[in-house]
């Protein structure tokens, strides 16, 4: 199956140049946009293309959680391109860094230098990703993730289009946009606005994120300094 780029944008004929920028103070951490993702693309069981992070600081009755949607950065210099060698991950010249299904061979080099977890195996052991939900852009349709936030968290548009929500919400925020672990110097195409610096530990580098072992663990450790009677039962899947 051929990669394909996004078609122009309408108004200037020009490859468009896809970005996204979240408004973090405006997130709820309900997951709408996780499962969003999930229906609209099909990700398996156990397996997410757009996750949300949770952290939460201070003690009782002075608690504050935090929440940080993430999905694929769509990096400009791109690592988990560069590790691939079966060139089987492209990135379009609208931006948006894809998967090839077609040469992907599973070595897993790119899941191994992406820095953001964003990039795994589905079923079939093909690197699977967040791509903008290209199939979507397309029809003239936003990315499921954006359509179905009800806190309006993610804006997203052509970055050459002024008029485009993303370019509307830059004219106004962009001073306050930071990328998440600048450090990495990947120059992601994703960013963000009010996020907790902190939080940045908790995405995972070189692995994708694994939903059994991310928060039942921590809430079941927090919930032993309970008494028996105020605690909550979690159910976890049996391994197997």
């Amino acid at each position: 199956m051929a990669v394909t780029e996004t078609r122009p944008n309408p108004k200037t004929g020009q490859p468009a140049n896809w970005r996204m920028a979240l408004d973090i103070e405006r997130c709820i951490g309900c997951h709408a946009c996780s499962v969003a993702c999930k229906v609209e693309n099909n990700v398996p069981l156990g397996r997410f293309r757009t996750k949300v992070y949770y952290l939460d600081e201070g003690q009782f009755p002075k608690v504050k959680r935090h929440f940080l949607p993430t999905l694929c950065m769509q990096c400009e210099d791109t690592p988990c391109l560069k590790a691939c060698d079966r060139t089987a991950i492209v990135k379009g010249a609208d931006g948006i860094v894809r998967v090839d299904p077609d040469r992907c061979e599973h070595v897993g080099a790119c899941e191994a230098a992406c820095p953001y977890g964003a990039i795994g195996c589905d079923d079939n052991d093909i690197a699977d990703k967040c791509d903008f939900c290209s199939h979507r852009l397309d029809a003239g349709m936003e990315p499921a993730c954006v359509e179905t936030c009800p806190g309006e968290v993610f804006h997203f548009g052509d970055a050459n289009d002024s008029a485009s929500p993303y370019s509307r919400f830059v004219a106004v925020k962009g001073a306050e946009l930071k990328v998440l672990k600048p450090e990495e110097r990947t120059q992601p195409r994703v960013s963000y606005r009010g996020h907790h610096v902190p939080m940045e530990a908790k995405v995972p580098k070189g692995h994708v994120h694994d939903p059994y072992s991310y928060e039942i663990e921590t809430w079941t450790a927090k919930q032993a300094q309970f008494p028996r009677d105020q605690r909550v039962v979690w159910m976890k899947p049996a391994k197997g």
